[in-house]
């Protein structure tokens, strides 16, 4: 694209966002601090969902120190639902960096940024962008699938050479000044008029521009090759009393999912039975038998690259002393209890059953050491 094209096609296209901009929260501060909320927040998750986590968020935590001297527990519990928890985790470390090497100002350089857990290259481009003015790119998904149909980019764009190439278009497009209003439009239009499927084409700002239109072929693109199938796993988990309460355990801390709480279980293997799984899973996580009293609900949940059907079930603590074989740690404790702990979603879809079930009534028979059950 040509000088006289692409100012023609930065004014076109920040002259729509002014008028068409939607309001959100985050759009009423230059905070760079607001700014890398409200962006991580928005990985993976739809606008109307991240408005509400992310005015919670500012308001319990309005700084970087703010976040930095909350417990991980308390921060992972206000993120609960919203999925991705790398997220939560990252930007609490973040938050502690920040204040430690940068005296608790969010870097305003890439090296800075990038050095900062859970920050890539999108992130830092955004704050960078939006927060402090400079004239650094973004490549998000919806920015990928306008330059893809502008540009009419053949090759795959999962893959990283053609990525890069992408971000080398990106800066190339990338105006001197009002780079906030630029970016921002630039993600606006993919995420309103350069729809996936059935793009508004007739209303879009910068269609004098478009390859793909001009060729009547847009939804050809982005390219991508085929997605492999999604593999789909049965898991097991255990609603295990004893005196009253029910066992839960912490994730270990640096895997998937780790910090939260969960109901003890684990992935039923080839051949077996679930209760056979559940026995097994208690047995190597937490050393103490159990016995299968009832299947409770299955639920279906859908993780970015596998699918998951959780099947509960009611248990009794039998023989052994719970020890966190391969946890972080374990508490027993009742229902009125589960809302000071943060649980993944396809467990908190089991706790909205447990305020409807009363304890095993007592001289129910626990299983003994080597009980079948």
């Amino acid at each position: 694209m040509k000088a006289p094209e692409k100012r023609k096609f930065q004014t076109r296209l920040v002259r729509w966002f002014k008028a068409n901009r939607r309001p959100m929260p985050w759009r009423e501060t230059n905070d760079p601090y607001k700014i890398w909320i409200s962006e991580t927040l928005l990985q993976q998750t739809q606008v109307a969902t991240a408005t509400g986590y992310y005015l919670r968020f500012i308001s319990r935590f309005p700084d970087v120190r703010s976040l930095s001297r909350a417990r991980l527990q308390t921060v992972l519990k206000l993120w609960e639902g919203l999925g991705y928890y790398a997220r939560a985790r990252n930007l609490h470390r973040a938050a502690s960096q920040i204040v430690k090497r940068f005296n608790g100002r969010v870097p305003d350089d890439m090296e800075g940024l990038l050095s900062l857990p859970g920050i890539g290259r999108y992130t830092a481009g955004a704050v960078l962008s939006i927060a402090y003015g400079k004239p650094v790119p973004v490549l998000d998904g919806n920015v990928i699938r306008v330059l893809s149909r502008l540009f009419r980019v053949e090759d795959d764009v999962r893959r990283s050479e053609t990525r890069e190439a992408l971000w080398d278009l990106a800066e190339s497009l990338m105006p001197a000044g009002n780079c906030r209003d630029y970016n921002e439009a630039l993600m606006e239009l993919g995420a309103v008029v350069c729809a996936p499927r059935n793009p508004a084409c007739p209303v879009c700002p910068v269609r004098p521009d478009c390859k793909a239109f001009a060729a009547s072929v847009q939804e050809d693109y982005p390219r991508s090759a085929p997605r492999k199938a999604i593999p789909h796993k049965h898991v097991t988990a255990g609603i295990i009393w004893k005196n009253g309460k029910f066992l839960i355990t912490l994730r270990p801390a640096r895997g998937m999912l780790g910090g939260l709480w969960e109901f003890p279980g684990g992935k039923a293997e080839p051949g077996e039975t679930l209760e056979q799984c559940l026995k097994r899973e208690i047995r190597e996580e937490l050393g103490i038998e159990i016995r299968v009293l009832r299947k409770l609900v299955s639920v279906n949940h859908a993780y970015t690259h596998f699918r998951i059907t959780l099947h509960a079930f009611e248990c009794l603590a039998g023989a052994g002393r719970v020890r966190p074989l391969a946890c972080d740690d374990f508490k027993w404790i009742t229902s009125r209890e589960l809302d000071r702990y943060p649980f993944p979603g396809a467990d908190r879809k089991i706790i909205a059953l447990l305020s409807r079930i009363d304890p095993p009534k007592r001289g129910t028979r626990p299983p003994e050491k080597g009980d079948p059950g």
